[in-house]
């Protein structure tokens, strides 16, 4: 890809990213959230290789349509309300509308099937732009509105997403859909706190990004696609599969990993909310991704299966060295302890 046309692509999805997340108007959150999809095509498209570009077909698809629902509910509000003020969708046929955009923008079940493939048909970056940073305006949008929603579509949708991503990233053996099916999980947890408390909504989304960016730039780092390859990474940088070892337990959410935190707070929220058999429920469903995050574990550190050469280390190959994922890596497996002023900064 041209430089230019990349400067101009990233440029763009972090300008429409940044539309999204400070209007206030209809019309301009939905200009911003228009921007980011036409500004991530392009870097979904790039490898000239047919599952590329069906990827990227099936993400305009599903994008323009959840972003014309936006624009459908928006001005059904306007119509009957007369403002196009973000906070103020009080419309039931809009609410309704705008929480099925939403959930198509984010990849919330029942409206997740783009997701997986289009992360598999996408290059590790740019499947990290997608699990992250295209999740921001949306999250954005559903912390605006939160207040008007639906607690009981919104806590089923929640529940369902943290089941069915738990549940069919069991058999999956490509890192990419396994990532993806753990990103349908995590917004579940996501989506079913912010009724109750939005900022842990965020704080839990912050978290999730640092945790995920870690895993694609240390899978990117050592060219990891798949399983089989996961389990012979070892012999090209041990040290760095040990931290993929952490932070992979860390995003399941095991103690004392930072990744404790956010599931720790949102069951102690809802069980001050009385909700104490959704808590218990989604509790369970997460340990059905804790089987995938520990299998994943196992291949980079845990089990060694034989390896190709006769020497536990390739002489040859270029060990990776990179200061950002060193400091996302110690982020993502030592916050707990800080805690405390994490809470107070939210």
């Amino acid at each position: 890809m041209n430089p230019h046309t990349k400067l101009i692509s990233y440029l763009s999805l972090f300008l429409g990213t940044t539309i999204t997340i400070s209007s206030n108007h209809w019309m301009m959150a939905w200009m911003g959230l228009e921007i980011n999809t036409l500004a991530i095509m392009p870097l979904i498209s790039k490898p000239h290789h047919p599952r590329a570009i069906e990827a990227t077909v099936k993400y305009f698809l599903v994008q323009a349509a959840a972003s014309a629902l936006v624009l459908f509910a928006s001005t059904i509000n306007a119509w009957h309300t007369g403002q196009w003020d973000l906070t103020q969708m009080t419309h039931p046929t809009a609410c309704l509308l705008l929480t099925t955009a939403i959930a198509m923008k984010l990849g919330l079940v029942p409206f997740h099937f783009w997701f997986p493939e289009v992360l598999q048909g996408s290059t590790l970056t740019t499947a990290l732009l997608l699990s992250t940073v295209m999740k921001l305006p949306p999250i954005s949008i559903l912390f605006l509105t939160h207040h008007t929603l639906d607690p009981t579509l919104l806590t089923t949708m929640a529940i369902t997403s943290t089941a069915l991503g738990g549940w069919m990233g069991l058999n999956q053996t490509q890192t990419r859909k396994i990532l993806a099916f753990s990103s349908i999980s995590h917004l579940g947890w996501m989506t079913i706190i912010i009724l109750y408390n939005p900022k842990l909504t965020l704080l839990t989304f912050y978290l999730y990004t640092l945790m995920t960016s870690t895993v694609f730039l240390t899978l990117n780092s050592t060219k990891t696609l798949k399983l089989s390859t996961m389990m012979i990474s070892w012999t090209k940088a041990p040290v760095l599969n040990t931290t993929l070892m952490l932070t992979l337990l860390s995003l399941a959410g095991l103690p004392p990993l930072t990744g404790f935190l956010p599931k720790w707070l949102i069951i102690q929220e809802l069980t001050k909310q009385e909700m104490v058999p959704a808590a218990t429920t989604i509790a369970l469903l997460s340990l059905l991704s804790l089987f995938f995050y520990l299998r994943l574990a196992y291949y980079t550190t845990i089990t060694l299966p034989p390896n190709p050469t006769n020497t536990m280390k390739q002489w040859h190959t270029n060990k990776p060295t990179n200061t950002m994922i060193a400091t996302l890596s110690s982020l993502s497996i030592l916050l707990l302890p800080l805690s405390p002023m994490i809470l107070t900064a939210t």
